[in-house]
C-alpha cells in the first residue's frame, strides 16, 4: 500500500478559482403535499431537513439515527442565481479550502465535505462548531475550488469527480498496471443505491437505501459516519448514476439518513470507471475527518 501522492497526475495544469454561496435557509417545497412527508410505509412526518446551519451535526459523527431527514453537517451553501449555483455545485471539490468571509464568525477557515440537497443544489462545509454559533443564515462562505480537470494519468479510464488534489493524496491506495484501488470503510451492494438513480453525476449526490434494517445490520452498514469512503458496487456514475455490472464509483458519507424509502444516507461520488480498471478495498475507518485533519 502507497499514499497515492505518488500516482501520477496532472496536478500542474489545474486551475484554482474562488466560488462563494451564502448560507441556505432550509426550506420546503409547497402545499399541498408539504410540510409533511411520508416514511417508507406510509406514515406522515415531520423532521428538520437539509439546509441551515447545523449546530449538533459534524462530519465524524453518526449517519444513522437522527430525528431528521437528510441533515447536512455543518452548514450549507448555495447562490440564488441558478446559473452561478451551478458553478459553485460543480467547480467545488471534497476537501477544498472554504473561508467565511462575512458575518460574526469572518476568517474562520472550514472545508468542503459534499454536495446534495433536493435537486443537488447545495454545497456542505464543515465550519468549527463554536465559529457556527457566531455565524447566521446569509453568511457568505469563500471556497478555493481546485480539482476539476484531475486526471490519473496513468488510469485514464478512472474518471475522477469533484475531488481534490488534497483528498487524491491522502487515500490509501494500491496500484498495478491498468488498475488502481482505494481503501474504504464499507461496500454497498447496487440493490441498495436508491435515490439520484439516472441523475446527472457532475455533483451533488446518490442515496443509499436504508428501508431494510436488517439488511443493513448484516452487512455492518448501519455503523456509517459522515465523512466515510465507500465504494457503490455495479455502479457507473461518469455520466450520470446508473447500474452496470463490474463498474464501480467510491464516493464519501455526506448526508444523514432519512425515513423516507430510497433515501438514506447521501454520498457524494467522488472516483468511478465502468469496469475493472477502478478497485477498492477495505480499509476500516476510511474518513475525511482523518484523511484532512478536520478538527471542530
Amino acid at each position: 500500500m502507497m499514499m497515492n501522492n505518488e500516482l501520477a497526475t496532472n496536478l500542474d495544469d489545474l486551475i484554482a478559482v474562488s466560488v462563494a454561496g451564502h448560507i441556505a435557509h432550509p426550506g420546503f417545497p409547497g402545499l399541498p403535499a408539504e410540510p409533511y412527508r411520508l416514511t417508507s410505509d406510509g406514515t406522515p412526518f415531520l423532521l428538520p431537513t437539509y439546509g441551515g446551519i447545523v449546530y449538533n451535526v459534524s462530519v465524524g459523527d453518526r449517519a444513522f439515527g437522527w430525528a431528521a431527514d437528510c441533515i447536512h453537517p455543518g452548514v450549507s451553501i448555495l447562490q440564488a442565481d441558478d446559473n452561478q449555483n451551478r458553478g459553485l455545485n460543480v467547480f467545488a471539490c471534497i476537501g477544498n479550502r472554504a473561508k467565511v468571509m462575512t458575518g460574526g464568525a469572518a476568517g474562520t477557515t472550514g472545508v468542503v465535505t459534499g454536495k446534495s440537497g433536493r435537486f443537488s443544489e447545495q454545497v456542505i462545509v464543515h465550519i468549527p462548531l463554536e465559529a457556527r454559533t457566531q455565524m447566521a443564515v446569509g453568511d457568505q462562505v469563500l471556497v478555493r475550488a481546485e480539482g476539476i480537470g484531475l486526471e490519473l494519468t496513468d488510469h485514464p479510464d478512472v474518471t475522477l469527480k469533484g475531488i481534490s488534489p488534497q483528498l487524491l493524496a491522502a487515500l490509501p491506495v494500491q496500484e498495478r498496471e491498468g488498475h488502481v484501488a482505494f481503501g474504504v470503510s464499507a461496500h454497498i451492494p447496487p440493490h441498495l443505491i436508491g435515490a439520484g438513480l439516472g441523475l446527472t453525476s457532475q455533483g451533488g449526490s446518490v442515496h443509499m437505501q436504508s428501508t431494510d434494517r436488517a439488511l443493513l445490520a448484516e452487512l455492518g452498514l448501519d455503523d456509517l459516519r459522515l465523512g466515510d469512503l465507500v465504494a457503490l458496487e455495479d455502479t457507473d456514475s461518469r455520466y450520470n448514476h446508473g447500474y452496470l455490472r463490474g463498474a464501480r464509483a467510491i464516493g464519501v458519507v455526506c448526508a444523514t439518513d432519512g425515513p423516507r424509502a430510497g433515501y438514506g444516507p447521501g454520498i457524494a461520488i467522488l472516483m468511478t470507471a465502468p469496469g475493472g480498471q477502478l478497485g477498492s478495498f477495505e480499509d476500516t475507518g476510511t474518513n475525511i475527518v482523518d484523511l484532512l485533519d478536520v478538527t471542530g
